[in-house]
């Protein structure tokens, strides 16, 4: 059974409060809700995680390299500052897709760049949580 990992960056933890006006009303554990039971009918396993803190997003790509079969990451902020994330997805082989809830390149300057696209399979960004399972069928086609 391929298992996927999908990590979570800052303040997604408080989705459904933080801005809904551009990140909808769904709360990370309905985001996570949906995911699991779109991997169970697709036969796939996830491992779902949120962090707040940066390190801790690396120790869990470094320890779960040898163990997954793909990796979906939203970083949130993180996606535009995060030299320490990047090198660590660059460790994988085993393909890698960004997820955004909102369209970071319809936002503010500074949200424009991302230090994961350039070791990411693929994107979906703007379709809210639709595209966390976007990025799952993606996955299981590999």
């Amino acid at each position: 059974m391929k298992k996927i990992l999908i990590l979570n960056g800052p303040n997604l933890n408080m989705l459904g409060q933080r801005e809904p006006d551009i990140y909808g009303h769904q709360t990370l554990d309905d985001i996570q809700t949906m995911c699991a039971d779109h991997a169970a009918q697709a036969g796939i396993a996830i491992d779902f995680r949120q962090s707040n803190h940066e390190g801790e997003i690396v120790t869990w790509i470094q320890q779960e390299k040898d163990r997954i079969d793909g990796l979906i990451i939203n970083a949130a902020a993180y996606t535009h500052t995060s030299v320490a994330i990047h090198d660590a997805l660059k460790l994988l082989n085993v393909p890698v897709i960004e997820v955004h809830l909102s369209d970071p390149e319809t936002r503010e300057s500074f949200r424009h760049h991302s230090y994961i696209a350039p070791v990411a399979k693929a994107c979906f960004k703007g379709h809210g949580a639709k595209g966390y399972l976007m990025a799952l069928d993606a996955l299981c086609k590999e």
